[in-house]
């Protein structure tokens, strides 16, 4: 009989929890159970008025709530950050951490430390330009940045689910000297059509990113950025892959 497994996904930036449905169902049909929570700060119409730590907090808070142990924690993008911070708080619930086309910050910096200068001014300048200090994606680079392996109409359609993304938490200085020393086995799901980052040794997401991790399982897939909603099913076996023992 076939392993069950338990999957908490924690998305990335201008998304929320319900950007992961589709996999959720994959996952689901395939036998195990998945849970989606929203980040603190994140989906329309709520408080962007948040921390890096609020973030981490209302993950922390929703595994203490649904009381989940022994599950593999899977962080999108930003959502690596936040994982990683979890992780700390909590190791002995995770029997492993998946970083899908993620961040994973050297100890002591930023999100933004780990993006091209051009992208950093972008996001300073959208986010004074704003009346509440947060940022959004402008179309033209989600079009081809983020998910360029999808028809115009889904390009479109997925665009207007997304909502501005709080500023703060991207530019928070994050101590992750404890991270660094944990145990907890680790993967890193790479999408090879990815170019949210510019690919390549200088900021592209493997391997720069991916090396940290130290020793660590490598699955790769094609896609882009927004493979959750370009290939769900694609992406919940690749899921799969990385999280199992």
């Amino acid at each position: 009989m076939e392993t069950s497994y338990s999957f908490l996904l924690v998305h990335g930036s201008w998304h929320e929890g319900s950007a992961w449905d589709d996999v959720v169902h994959h996952l689901e049909e395939a036998g195990h159970r998945a849970y989606a929570p929203t980040v603190a700060g994140h989906g329309p119409g709520v408080n962007k008025d948040v921390t890096h730590a609020d973030c981490v907090d209302s993950i922390v808070e929703y595994v203490e709530r649904e009381d989940l142990s022994d599950f593999v924690l899977v962080g999108h993008s930003f959502g690596g950050t936040v994982i990683a911070k979890v992780a700390e708080r909590m190791p002995d619930r995770i029997s492993r951490l998946v970083f899908q086309n993620a961040f994973v910050p050297e100890d002591g910096s930023s999100l933004a430390d780990e993006i091209p200068p051009h992208i950093q001014e972008l996001f300073e300048t959208l986010a004074a330009q704003s009346d509440d200090n947060t940022i959004m994606l402008p179309y033209e680079i989600w079009r081809d940045g983020f998910i360029g392996d999808s028809d115009e109409s889904l390009a479109r359609e997925t665009y207007e689910y997304l909502s501005p993304e709080p500023y703060a938490p991207l530019v928070a200085s994050l101590d992750l000297s404890t991270f660094y020393g944990l145990e907890i086995p680790s993967s890193y799901l790479y999408c090879t059509e990815d170019v949210a980052l510019p690919p390549g040794p200088e900021w592209g997401w493997h391997p720069r990113m991916s090396n940290r991790l130290g020793v660590y399982r490598l699955v790769t897939m094609p896609g882009s950025h927004e493979t959750m909603f370009t290939d769900p099913s694609g992406l919940a076996e690749s899921i799969l892959k990385a999280g199992r023992e």
